[in-house]
C-alpha cells in the first residue's frame, strides 16, 4: 500500500510539471508510469511549444489568443485562452528553459530562436531541432529522478480510480458524496492490485489516439485515464473533437511517423502525385498554413477524389534556406530509413489522429468536477483548444495546467486528512483461471480501431456513427462480461478503456450534428 500527499497518474510535461511543483512546495509525492519515465506521448513531439511572445515585436497575448480561438474554431473557453496566452510564454521561459535548463535552438544572441508554424501569426516556436519534446521530457525526467521528495513508481496500470464510497467498506458511506482518495494500480510484474492512497489525486495519462487505425500515437494512449475518471462520474466533455495531423509518413504496412508542422511552417509545400500543389482549393489565403482541420480535410479529399493511397511534401523549397540534416533530423532520418531522400523525392503522407481535444472537463486551476481529483494535460479539457488545437499550444497547456494544478493540490493538503486504508476494501482477484487469449484482444484492437477510422475519423455521417454505436455496445458489454471473470492484465485494461473511450467519441459525435473544427459531418 502506497500513501503520499500527492499522487499524480503519468508523468509527460504535465505530470512531471506537476511532481515538481509540488515537491518544490514541501508536498510528498508520487508519479506512476504505466511504462518507464520518459515514454509517453511529450517524447514524440516535434514540433515546439510556444514561448516567444514579447511586447513590441509583431507578437502581443492578444494576438497568440486571436490566433488559439480562430483555430478552435469558436469554442474556446475565453479565460483559459487568456490565461495561457499571458502566462504560458513566460512560464516556458522562466521554469523550461532558465530554472531546468532546456537547451532550446539559440540564436546569435543567446536566446531561445523562434520559428513559425500553421495557423500563427508570428513566429513564436521555441523548439530543439525536430525533437522539442524529447528535449523538454528528457530534461523533466532527470529532474523527477533526483527530487528528493519524489517517489517514481514505473510500470504500473491504473486500474480505477479509488473513491468515497464506491470503494468503502461501510455501506453506509453510500450517502456521501463521490471523493477521490487515491487509485488501485496494476503492478506488471506480480500482476497484483496494489491501492495507493492521497490527498489529492492528479491526472496526467495523455490521450487517445492510438483507438484510430492511423495515429501519430505510441501503442501506450489508450485513454486510460478518461476512461477511469468517466467510472468515476467525473464530468467528461467535447470527446467528439478528435484532431488528425495532416502529415504523417505513409510507408505501407507500417505505423505512421510524424512529420512536423515545422515543415509547412519552414515553406514545405503539399502537392499530388504529379507535383501539383492543392492547397488553393481548399484555404486559397493559408494554403499550407491553414489550421489542422483544414489542411487534414484537404488531404483525405484529394486522396479520395485521385484514388491514390496518399498525397505527398515536397521539402526541396527547404533546401534552399536550411540545412535539413540540422534543422530536422529526426524527419530526415525516419525518411531515409525507408529509403526516401527528402531533397530529392517528394514524401508521402497521410493524415492520422493526433490530438484529443476533449477530456475530463476541469477549471483554470485543473479541478475536476470531483473533489480530490484534478486532470492536466491531454486527459483533460481545459477549454482551450475548442473544436481544434493550433499547434505547438499542446506542450504549454501541460506545462501551465501542470504547474497550476500543483499549486491548488498542495494548498488543499494543508487541510485534508490523509484517509485510513481499512476503510477502503482491498482489490478482489478473479480467481476464475480464464486467461485472455491474445488473438482476441488484437480482434478486438482492430475493430475499436478500424471503426473509429472509417465511421468517427476526419469525415463523419450519421449512418456510420450510427453502426459504430451499435458495434461498439455490443463489443463493450461483451468486454466487460469478460473483464469480471478473467485475471487482471495490462492487455485487458487497456482494451476496456479503449471501449469505454471509442463509445464516448461515437456518442459525443453523434449528439452534435454542427460541422466544426475537427469534428466534420457530411450530413
Amino acid at each position: 500500500m502506497i500513501s503520499c500527499d500527492v499522487l499524480i497518474l503519468g508523468a509527460g510535461i504535465a505530470g512531471c510539471t506537476a511532481a515538481l511543483r509540488a515537491a518544490e512546495l514541501g508536498a510528498d509525492v508520487v508519479v506512476i508510469c504505466k511504462d518507464r519515465l520518459g515514454e509517453c506521448n511529450t517524447t514524440y513531439a516535434q514540433g515546439g511549444i510556444v514561448g516567444h511572445s514579447p511586447e513590441g515585436h509583431g507578437d502581443s497575448p492578444d494576438l497568440l489568443a486571436k490566433d488559439i480561438e480562430a483555430a478552435g474554431a469558436g469554442l474556446c473557453r475565453p479565460e483559459a485562452v487568456q490565461l495561457l496566452a499571458e502566462q504560458g510564454p513566460i512560464l516556458c521561459r522562466d521554469f523550461l528553459w532558465k530554472q531546468l535548463g532546456v537547451n532550446f535552438d539559440q540564436g546569435d544572441d543567446g536566446l531561445p530562436a523562434p520559428t513559425a508554424e500553421a495557423a500563427h501569426s508570428a513566429r513564436r516556436i521555441y523548439h530543439v531541432k525536430d525533437a522539442t519534446g524529447r528535449a523538454i521530457q528528457e530534461t523533466l525526467t532527470a529532474k523527477v529522478k533526483q527530487h528528493p521528495r519524489i517517489r517514481l513508481v514505473e510500470d504500473r496500470s491504473l486500474v480505477d480510480l479509488l473513491t468515497i464510497p464506491h470503494h468503502c467498506n461501510d455501506p453506509r458511506r453510500v450517502y456521501d458524496p463521490i471523493q477521490v482518495c487515491g487509485a488501485y494500480l496494476l503492478n506488471h510484474e506480480t500482476t497484483a492490485v496494489e491501492m495507493c492512497l492521497a490527498k489529492r489525486t492528479i491526472l496526467a495519462t495523455g490521450g487517445l489516439g492510438y483507438l484510430y487505425l492511423h495515429t501519430s500515437n505510441p501503442p501506450s494512449a489508450t485513454g486510460d485515464g478518461l476512461a477511469a475518471a468517466y467510472r468515476a462520474s467525473a464530468r467528461v466533455v467535447n470527446c467528439e473533437y478528435i484532431q488528425f495531423h495532416p502529415t504523417t509518413l505513409y510507408i505501407p504496412h507500417k505505423p505512421r511517423k510524424l512529420l512536423t508542422e515545422a515543415l509547412r511552417g519552414e515553406g514545405a509545400l503539399l502537392v499530388n502525385r504529379k507535383g501539383e500543389r492543392f492547397m488553393s482549393k481548399y484555404a486559397p489565403d493559408q494554403m499550407e498554413l491553414a489550421p489542422r482541420h483544414v489542411v487534414s480535410r484537404a488531404i483525405f479529399q484529394e486522396i479520395a477524389a485521385s484514388g491514390d493511397v496518399c498525397m505527398f511534401l515536397d521539402l526541396k523549397p527547404l533546401t534552399q534556406k536550411l540545412d535539413l540534416e540540422a534543422r530536422f533530423p529526426t524527419v530526415m532520418n525516419a525518411c531515409r530509413m525507408e529509403g526516401l531522400d527528402p531533397k530529392t523525392q517528394l514524401i508521402p503522407v497521410v493524415p492520422a489522429a493526433h490530438f484529443f481535444c476533449g477530456g475530463v472537463a476541469v477549471d483554470l486551476d485543473g479541478h475536476s468536477s470531483l473533489p480530490g481529483l484534478f486532470a492536466v494535460g491531454e486527459v483533460s479539457c481545459t477549454g482551450l483548444h475548442g473544436a481544434n488545437r493550433l499547434a505547438s499550444t499542446s506542450l504549454l497547456e501541460g506545462l501551465l495546467w501542470g504547474y497550476r494544478a500543483a499549486l491548488a493540490a498542495v494548498a488543499e493538503c494543508k487541510t485534508a486528512p490523509l484517509l485510513d486504508p481499512e476503510g477502503f476494501h482491498s482489490w478482489r482477484p478473479v480467481s476464475a483461471p480464464i486467461n485472455p487469449d491474445p488473438v482476441l484482444i488484437e480482434q478486438d484492437w482492430n475493430n475499436i480501431r478500424t471503426t473509429l477510422w472509417n465511421y468517427a475519423g476526419i469525415v463523419r455521417t450519421s449512418a456510420r456513427l450510427e453502426r459504430a454505436r451499435g458495434d461498439m455496445g455490443h463489443l463493450y458489454h461483451r468486454m466487460e462480461a469478460f473483464y469480471r471473470t478473467a485475471p487482471i492484465s495490462r492487455n485487458t485494461l487497456e482494451l476496456r478503456n479503449g471501449i469505454t473511450c471509442a463509445r464516448l467519441i461515437l456518442k459525443a459525435a453523434q449528439q452534435n450534428p454542427e460541422s466544426r473544427g475537427c469534428h466534420y459531418r457530411l450530413d
